[in-house]
């Protein structure tokens, strides 16, 4: 068994899947994303700087390609009696590629003929979202958090297919007071209600250093956890699987060094 393998392994024993209900199709609301572009148009040919935007940059790579793969697994586990569209996305520890990970897979979504993806970053400390897809600062989710502004009025449609972006909005002190409060939770609720016919990616902080990713799993259907090779110890990977009450639904395992490449390479 190869070294990727074995740690996969390992990794899947420590965890179980669980999901819970989605909701029937409704109306989109109010906001920026009401005309999405079409399967398979572009306004221009787009790049972004930042480099592991591989599905955007090089869509025809073997690493978009394992978004991809990425993708088709989370439609199978999501997409069977019932929609399960509030996805997470986070790790054990900063520096996995969680971010990462969650823009590729929205964008992958998004640039399917029959999902429209909602990507929100809910990562208030450190967000990446914007910067990644050069977006701009724009009020999102802090400001829904602490003004009561309408989701649907800062939603952000972008150029990569169906995808549309919630930023995370003004820099708020101390994320965590606004995560455990009622607010937050009826904002997810709503949005997984209100936009119940797309995938809702969140890009949520690394789990064992905060504590907001906690409160978002309580809510969400599912959790993807990135672990990057060489980072957490199984038991950090242990601990993040328990404190995310079985929510995880997969591990991707990222950064792997494969014997047959001289690079780096996102399982």
């Amino acid at each position: 068994m190869s070294r990727i393998e074995d740690a996969m392994a390992k990794a899947a024993g420590l965890h179980s899947s669980s999901s819970k209900g989605g909701g029937k199709k409704k109306k989109r609301a109010k906001g920026s994303d009401r005309h999405p572009l079409k399967h398979g148009e572009e306004s221009r040919s787009i790049r972004l700087p930042e480099e592991t935007m591989v599905v955007v940059n090089e869509p025809f790579s073997p690493m978009a390609e394992e978004f991809r793969k990425l993708k088709e697994a989370l439609v199978k586990m999501t997409k069977r009696e019932r929609f399960d569209n509030l996805i997470a996305v986070t790790s054990a520890t900063a520096g996995e590629g969680k971010s990462m990970t969650a823009i590729n897979l929205a964008a992958t979504l998004a640039r399917e003929f029959d999902h429209t993806a909602l990507l929100v970053d809910a990562d208030l400390r450190r967000p990446s979202v914007d910067k990644y897809l050069n977006l701009g600062s724009k009020k999102g989710l802090a400001d829904c958090l602490r003004e009561g502004l309408d989701v649907g009025d800062l939603l952000v449609r972008t150029e990569f297919g169906k995808l549309t972006v919630l930023p995370a909005g003004t820099h708020v002190p101390n994320p965590v007071e606004f995560f455990t409060s009622e607010t937050m939770r009826q904002i997810f609720l709503e949005l997984k209600n209100r936009y119940a016919d797309r995938y809702i990616i969140i890009d949520t902080p690394p789990v064992l250093p905060f504590a907001e990713t906690r409160s978002i799993a309580s809510i969400a259907d599912g959790v993807i956890l990135v672990v990057k090779e060489g980072r957490p110890t199984l038991d950090q990977i242990q601990e993040t699987i328990e404190a995310l009450e079985n929510k995880v639904l997969g591990i991707v395992y990222n950064g792997a060094q494969l014997q047959d490449r001289s690079s780096y390479y996102y399982y």
